[in-house]
């Protein structure tokens, strides 16, 4: 279970650690005066801060550093720490339709049954309904790799589109056709590496 900075100072508040007024001073003493702080530190390293971003909460997880946004109706997308990633559309009060990436990788997981969802790239477009699946951004290349499930990837135009099927992925450029090609387990290795997996 996860634990929030909402529900540990919940938590802290129906233990009386937060000492605010005088008169809980005299009555708790000066032992739980300490005992917060010290208290707050130890469990720091456990706690996930959530931090809302319209529908979605965000959670920062460490080896390797990455940052997961869970959305309501069945939508996690795991960025590296290093991402640009940003959310574009609000599809429903549930969820955003799409996000940006323009740097680095994101692993995305859209339950079925829940609408569209797109990652919008310099260099193309994956939209899903229902999968897991990686857009990897660099400088001059998007790679998009599908786990379960499947995807069609565009160009930011909407021209090229190639579905991928489980174990596929596309690299698109400028310039260079769009041929999904089944990847090598040492690449995906690679690839879910930098997720943990």
């Amino acid at each position: 279970m996860e634990i929030t900075a909402i529900m540990l100072s919940q938590l802290l508040r129906q233990q009386a650690f937060f000492v605010k007024p005088r008169e809980r001073v005299m009555r708790t003493g000066t032992v739980r005066k300490f005992l917060a702080p010290i208290c707050f530190l130890i469990l720091l390293p456990s706690v996930s801060f959530a931090q809302g971003k319209g529908a979605c909460t965000q959670t920062q997880l460490g080896d390797p550093p990455r940052i997961v946004y869970r959305c309501e109706s069945g939508l996690v997308v795991e960025a590296e720490a290093a991402a640009a990633l940003q959310i574009e559309g609000q599809q429903d009060q549930n969820r955003p339709g799409e996000m940006r990436l323009d740097s680095d990788a994101a692993l995305i997981e859209v339950k079925p049954g829940n609408g569209p969802f797109q990652i919008l790239t310099p260099h193309a477009i994956a939209a899903v309904r229902g999968t897991i699946y990686a857009v990897d951004v660099h400088d001059d290349m998007t790679s998009v790799f599908v786990v379960r499930g499947g995807v069609s990837v565009s160009r930011p135009d909407g021209s090229d589109t190639v579905l991928l099927g489980p174990g596929q992925g596309v690299n698109v450029s400028d310039g260079q056709p769009l041929v999904v090609t089944t990847w090598p387990q040492a690449r995906v290795a690679s690839l879910m590496a930098r997720f943990g997996r």
